[in-house]
C-alpha cells in the first residue's frame, strides 16, 4: 500500500462521518452529500499522488465534497432557470430559510455535527431498522456486510433493505431537514439504538484481523456521552453511556500480547478501567433510583454485575439470571436469551442451559449468528460430549469473519479435535 493509498484508508476510516455531516449541510440531501464526500475521496488519489498528503486530509476532503455539492446545486439551479415548468412556488424560499433556522437551533441544542445528522437519519416515517441501518452506512462509513451481521440478516438482505429505504425516501418525498429541537425526543430511541451498534461494531468488529476497531468505540462514546449531557433526565441515554463504559473498561485486557482473544475469565482484572466502572456504577444507581429500568440501564446493570465480582467464578450468577429475565420482559430479544444461558449454566449447570439454547436454534432471526454455536460448543464440552461439541465449534468456526474470534474458535476446535 502507498502512503497515499494509506492515508486515504485512514481519512476514511477516522473522517468518513465527519465529512459527509459538514457536506449534507450544504447539499441538503443525504444522497447528494454521499455522492460528493464519494467523489472527493476519489480525487483525492490523484490530487494527493501529485501534490502530496495535505496536512489536514479530512479538511482538504470536506473542502472538496462541499465544492462539489455547491457546483451540483448551481447546476440545479441553472436548470430550474430555463425549465420554467419545474420552479417551484414562490414559498420555497422561506421554506429554505424556515429549515436553515431549524439547522441553526438544532445546532444550540446538539453541537456535534455527527450526532445532528444521525438525529436527521432517524426519520420516524423510516423503519427503525431502516433508520439505524442508513444511519450506519452513511453517517458512519460502515460497510453493508459488517452492517448484515450488526442485525443477523445476510448482505442481500441488507442490501435490499438499504435501497427500499433510500427509494421511500425518494418516492416518498420524506425531506432530510434537521429536525427541530422539539421533535427530538421521538427520535431519540432511534439515535440510542444507532450508537450502541456503532459501538458493537466496533467492540468486535464483525470483520477484519483485529478484534477491536477503536476509532468506532471512541466515536460511539463521544456521542452517547455527549447525548447524555445533552439529555441529563433520560435514563436510558444515561444507562447507554453506562453501558458502554463498562464495556469498554475491559479493552487492554481482551487480547493477549500477541494478539490472540482472552475470555472474561482469562482477564487480568486489574488492568480494568476503575474510573470508568466506578463512573458507570454511579450512573446506574441513579437512574434504576429516578425510573423503572429500561433496555439499556438493564444491560448496564448486567454488565457492571459481571464486572465488580473480583473473580470469574464469584460472579452472581442468580442475580444475573434474575436481571436477564427483566431485561427479556421489556426487550424480548433472542440474542438476550441466548447470552442469558451463560449465567444460568453457572447458576443450574450445563444441561439447563444447554436445553434453553437448543430451543432457540429454531429461532431464524439467529440463523447465522456464530455466538449461538459458540454457546452450545462450550455447554457441550463441559458436559463432556466431546463429537457434538466439536461440530458446533467448526460450525462457530465457519460463521466468524474477524480473524482474532477464528484463530480463538480454530483453537477451541483443534483442543477436541487434536487436528490444527
Amino acid at each position: 500500500m502507498t502512503d497515499v493509498e494509506a492515508a486515504l484508508a485512514d481519512a476514511y476510516r477516522r473522517s468518513w462521518a465527519m465529512v459527509l455531516a459538514a457536506t449534507v449541510r450544504v447539499a441538503r440531501s443525504l444522497d447528494l452529500a454521499e455522492e460528493c464526500v464519494q467523489d472527493a475521496y476519489a480525487s483525492a488519489m490523484t490530487a494527493w499522488d501529485k501534490s502530496g498528503v495535505p496536512d489536514n486530509p479530512a479538511a482538504w476532503l470536506t473542502t472538496a465534497a462541499k465544492r462539489r455539492a455547491i457546483d451540483a446545486i448551481r447546476r440545479d439551479v441553472a436548470l430550474r432557470s430555463r425549465l420554467p415548468l419545474l420552479v417551484v412556488d414562490d414559498e420555497e424560499p422561506a421554506g429554505l430559510a424556515d429549515e436553515e433556522k431549524d439547522m441553526e437551533k438544532l445546532s444550540e441544542v446538539v453541537p456535534d455535527e455527527r450526532l445532528r445528522l444521525i438525529f436527521v437519519c432517524c426519520h420516524p416515517a423510516l423503519a427503525q431498522e431502516a433508520q439505524a441501518a442508513l444511519t450506519l452506512r452513511l453517517v458512519c462509513g460502515l460497510p453493508v456486510p459488517d452492517i448484515a451481521r450488526a442485525f443477523l440478516v445476510t448482505e442481500p438482505t441488507m442490501a435490499a433493505r438499504l435501497t427500499r429505504a433510500k427509494k421511500k425516501i425518494a418516492t416518498a418525498r420524506i425531506p432530510y431537514r434537521v429536525p427541530r429541537p422539539a421533535d427530538l425526543p421521538e427520535r431519540l430511541r432511534a439515535v440510542l439504538a444507532v450508537i450502541h451498534l456503532l459501538f458493537t461494531a466496533g467492540h468486535t468488529a464483525p470483520s477484519g484481523a483485529a478484534l477491536v476497531r477503536g476509532d468506532l468505540v471512541d466515536r460511539a462514546m463521544h456521542l452517547a456521552r455527549m447525548l447524555s449531557s445533552l439529555l441529563p433526565d433520560d435514563t436510558e441515554a444515561r444507562g447507554l453511556l453506562a453501558l458502554l463504559l463498562v464495556t469498554d473498561a475491559r479493552r487492554a485486557t481482551r487480547v493477549d500480547a500477541s494478539g490472540h482473544l482472552l475470555r472474561l475469565q482469562d482477564q487480568d482484572r486489574s488492568q480494568w478501567d476503575r474510573a470508568a466502572l466506578a463512573e458507570a456504577d454511579a450512573m446506574i444507581v441513579s437512574c434504576l433510583r429516578a425510573a423503572p429500568p429500561g433496555r439499556y440501564v438493564l444491560q448496564a446493570a448486567i454488565a457492571s454485575l459481571y464486572a465488580e465480582a473480583p473473580a470469574y467464578d464469584q460472579t452472581d450468577w442468580p442475580q444475573l439470571v434474575v436481571l436477564y429475565d427483566r431485561l427479556l420482559s421489556v426487550w424480548p430479544s433472542p440474542v438476550v436469551a441466548l447470552n442469558r444461558a451463560v449465567p444460568l449454566a453457572m447458576a443450574e449447570g450445563p444441561e439447563a442451559a444447554l436445553a434453553e439454547v437448543e430451543s432457540l436454534e429454531g429461532d431464524e432471526r439467529l440463523a447465522g449468528y456464530q455466538y449461538l454455536p459458540a454457546i452450545k460448543a462450550d455447554l457441550l464440552s463441559r458436559l463432556g460430549r466431546t463429537a457434538e461439541a466439536a461440530a458446533a465449534y467448526r460450525q462457530a468456526f465457519d460463521l466468524a469473519a474477524n480473524e482474532a474470534e477464528r484463530a480463538f474458535l480454530a483453537g477451541q476446535l483443534a483442543s477436541w479435535t487434536g487436528v490444527s
